[in-house]
């Protein structure tokens, strides 16, 4: 007997027993293996797929033999910017393409003889199956953090408080800045008031730089731009601010680390997870600076390292910072126009990673040190991201690497908060 022959008589029995099914048994213990879903393109499997689903098929089979009730499905991350695209290419809809990709994905999958319980196959483009995302988004928009209780709570609920109370004895997780009365709450329209409630909402808008491709007509993901072109198409992709939406995952950080602790995960990836939760402790300093109109103007940064104010020599802003505007004096208008153009199309990718030369320009303007009231020249670099912080630091180039070689490259000055250590031929940790 042929192996090919071989091979679809037990295809066919494994489909027929369902063997790979998972049944109900309350008695057993329970084991949940998860892949991650592919995205079924017209080109079917690629060597990558089953380099993974064969490790996870191996730890599933094993867990079966030793008693445990597993779970171990299979799924299809089937919205997607490709369909889109095709459909537009051929006009074919692209629920005719995915359901033909999704058939050919399933076949090669049976070939390989992976484990899946088919019956519990699921589709991110099927009503059934993104319903309850959506379910999931009004749940997290009709909700607020209670930073007190350490929980969601409705959205309803906060407007009684607001109601009775105000906002001043409320913990939550928000960026809404300033206090108000009841009866500044009972005075306002219902647009106010809902406009003032998104600063609260778990699922909120805000404005944000994004990668704007208007060939594509949507935004990509860092991923998908490459040399400032899309990695489908190659057309022009550009750094425009967008309002969208936004979850406030940041008020979870501490309910997150702590039960991080609690997961049977190596060591190695409870630290990158730590990473990407990214809590940051530290505190606001406020630096009066005086605008070319002669205004004053708050500039706010947020430092993990407080205690360095005293080596702070000079204030970097985010090219997209709001207090750009106001803050440039007429002579660099031109400059700081220029720069901003030229940031705004880098990625934050690149942004973060940083190297080379430095580059940045001189606002024209001084902020103030709060405590000593040395004038301190503004500049605006791409090193500093608006997403982070507040978008504006105070620069220590005596304790921070890329402070230090800003600094170096713009001849400003480098202040030691240690006395006697000198930083000059580079940064040290304070």
């Amino acid at each position: 007997m042929s192996f090919a022959s071989i091979d679809r008589k037990w295809q066919a029995h494994w489909e027929a027993v369902g063997a790979f099914e998972t049944s109900e048994a309350p008695d057993k213990p329970k084991y949940y293996v998860l892949d991650m879903f592919p995205y079924p393109s017209g080109a079917g499997l690629h060597v990558g797929h089953p380099l993974g689903y064969i490790a996870t098929d191996i730890v599933a089979r094993y867990k079966r033999h030793r008693g445990y009730a597993v779970l171990h499905p299979m799924g299809f991350d089937s919205f997607g910017l490709p369909a889109e695209q095709y459909a537009l290419r051929t006009g074919i809809h692209p629920a005719i393409t995915t359901e033909k990709n999704i058939r050919r994905y399933t076949e090669q999958l049976k070939r390989i003889g992976l484990g899946y319980p088919w019956s519990r196959a699921v589709r991110t483009s099927d009503p059934a199956y993104y319903k309850w995302t959506q379910w999931i988004f009004l749940q997290l928009f009709s909700h607020w953090y209670d930073k007190k209780a350490q929980k969601a709570r409705p959205i309803t609920e906060l407007v009684e408080i607001f109601a009775r109370e105000g906002n001043s004895t409320v913990e939550a997780a928000t960026d809404y800045e300033g206090t108000f009365s009841a009866a500044e709450w009972a005075s306002w329209d219902e647009k106010t008031r809902q406009s003032v409630l998104m600063h609260y909402r778990l699922a909120y808008t805000q404005e944000a730089m994004v990668n704007w491709c208007p060939a594509l007509g949507t935004v990509l993901a860092n991923e998908e731009v490459k040399d400032g072109l899309s990695e489908r198409g190659g057309h022009p992709v550009y750094r425009i601010p967008l309002r969208q939406w936004f979850l406030r995952i940041t008020a979870y950080a501490d309910r997150l680390l702590k039960h991080l602790d609690e997961l049977d995960w190596s060591d190695a990836i409870k630290e990158q997870q730590r990473n990407w939760i990214g809590r940051s402790e530290g505190a606001y300093i406020d630096f009066p600076a005086e605008a070319p109109d002669g205004s004053i103007v708050t500039v706010r940064v947020f430092s993990t390292r407080p205690d360095t104010l005293w080596g702070a020599t000079f204030l970097v802003l985010a090219p997209e910072h709001p207090l750009v505007e106001q803050l440039t004096a007429p002579p660099q208008r031109e400059a700081v126009s220029a720069y901003q153009t030229w940031a705004k199309n880098r990625l934050e990718r690149e942004r973060l990673i940083g190297g080379g030369t430095p580059t940045g320009v001189f606002l024209g303007t001084y902020a103030m040190h709060p405590y000593t009231g040395e004038k301190l020249p503004i500049y605006i670099s791409d090193y500093v991201l608006m997403g982070y912080g507040t978008g504006a630091i105070m620069a220590v180039p005596a304790h921070d690497a890329r402070d230090w070689a800003f600094a170096k490259h713009f001849g400003l000055p480098i202040r030691s908060i240690i006395e006697g250590v000198s930083a000059e031929n580079g940064a040290y940790e304070a």
